[in-house]
C-alpha cells in the first residue's frame, strides 16, 4: 500500500507483535483513546494546538458541548497532564489554560486526522466535496511522531 510517496506496512510482523506483547501490560492504543478518546476532548485540545483558543468561553463553541461538559473534560485533560490551567487575579477573575509538551505531542495525530477526512471524507469537509491532500490544503505534509 502506497500512501504519499512511502511504503506503509499494514500490521505488525509476528516478531514485532511479540515484542508488543512482552513489553506491555496494556495495549498503547487503548491507552491513548483513554486519555484523549472521550467525546470532545480531542476537540479542545484541536482548538488549542492549532485555533490557540485559551478560555473556557471559546471552547464553547465547539460544536454540540456544553458548559458542564465542557468543565468535565478541562478537569480530566488537567489531571492527565494535557494541559495547564492558570488564574490571573482581578475584577472578573481570567483564567486560561494552555497545552503542556504531553498536549502538544497530539499534533501529528491530530494532523493525520485532517488528512484522512480532507482525502476519504471530502463530501463533509470542502463545499464543493473533491478530495485534496494536506499538502495541497497547507503547502505541506503532516507532522510525525519522533
Amino acid at each position: 500500500m502506497i500512501f504519499g510517496s512511502r511504503s506503509v506496512r499494514l500490521r505488525l510482523d509476528q516478531k514485532e507483535a511479540q515484542k508488543l506483547v512482552s513489553m506491555t501490560t496494556r495495549c498503547p492504543v487503548d491507552c491513548t483513546f483513554n486519555l484523549i478518546g472521550k467525546k470532545f476532548t480531542i476537540h479542545i485540545l484541536r482548538n488549542m494546538i492549532i485555533l490557540g483558543h485559551t478560555r473556557f468561553n471559546q471552547f464553547e463553541t465547539i460544536e454540540g458541548i456544553n458548559s458542564k461538559t465542557l468543565a468535565i473534560r478541562l478537569k480530566e485533560m488537567l489531571e492527565n497532564d494535557l494541559i495547564e490551567r492558570k488564574v490571573y487575579p482581578g475584577i472578573p477573575i481570567r483564567v486560561e489554560y494552555s497545552v503542556t509538551e504531553k498536549g502538544k505531542s497530539v499534533l501529528p495525530i491530530l494532523e493525520q486526522m485532517l488528512a484522512f477526512s480532507m482525502k476519504y471524507a471530502p463530501e463533509d469537509v470542502f463545499a464543493d466535496g473533491r478530495p485534496r491532500s494536506f499538502k495541497d490544503v497547507l503547502g505541506r505534509h503532516t507532522e510525525r511522531m519522533p
